[in-house]
């Protein structure tokens, strides 16, 4: 991610699901699909992630905790289902709530608990519910020797900008790393279905 993006200014959008989403004008990126930012959310994290945990106490990681729509829809999933949770995210460069608060939910108690709770620091947003977030740079050791002091996870929400925008996230090196620290039989989800990112699964699981 460059350093630049820091400063870089973020448009609210309305996707085709009637949910919004921000646009980076400099990168030409949003945060989530257009043809519907809950909808992607609940499929591909959801869906094809949580849902396909079946233990009672589930430790997720989430590389890019961005709006943090994915963070809100898991603790409701989690309360529908009394699962516990403890969810890490990362994030280089977190959102202003003053950002935040123009997407939905920003009514919601919970959804304005994940933003404005301390950082690097874990929180009981609700009793089954732990929130860390985690600022920090992933190329550098703290990411490295912090995955192995919170880890390993059950499953992984891997929700980093397209390789095309953040060619530095996608890489053997950073997967390889995720998927030593993940617990046997671990999911790891992303919205990226390109061949890139179907060779490196690939090469780890063979």
């Amino acid at each position: 991610m460059c350093k630049d993006q820091i400063t870089y200014q973020r448009k609210t959008e309305v996707t085709a699901d009637g949910s919004k989403t921000l646009y980076i004008t400099e990168m030409d990126e949003h945060y989530h699909s257009i043809k519907g930012a809950e909808t992607e959310s609940r499929h591909i994290f959801l869906e094809m992630g949580f849902n396909q945990c079946k233990q009672d106490t589930i430790k997720v990681l989430e590389i890019g905790f961005g709006t943090g729509l994915n963070a809100y829809l898991t603790l409701r999933t989690a309360e529908e289902k009394q699962k516990k949770v403890n969810y890490y995210s990362i994030e280089l460069y977190p959102l202003s709530w003053e950002t935040v608060k123009a997407l939905n939910y920003s009514e919601e108690a919970d959804f304005r608990a994940l933003h404005i709770c301390e950082w690097n620091k874990q929180v009981a947003i609700k009793e089954k519910f732990h929130l860390y977030k985690w600022e920090v740079d992933f190329t550098k050791d703290d990411f490295v020797i912090g995955l192995k002091e919170k880890g390993p996870f059950d499953l992984i929400y891997f929700d980093a900008f397209a390789p095309e925008k953040q060619p530095e996230m996608w890489n053997d090196q950073l997967f390889k790393l995720l998927y030593v620290n993940m617990n046997k039989g671990g999911v790891l989800t992303t919205y990226c279905a390109k061949g890139w990112c179907v060779v490196c699964y690939s090469r780890l699981v063979l």
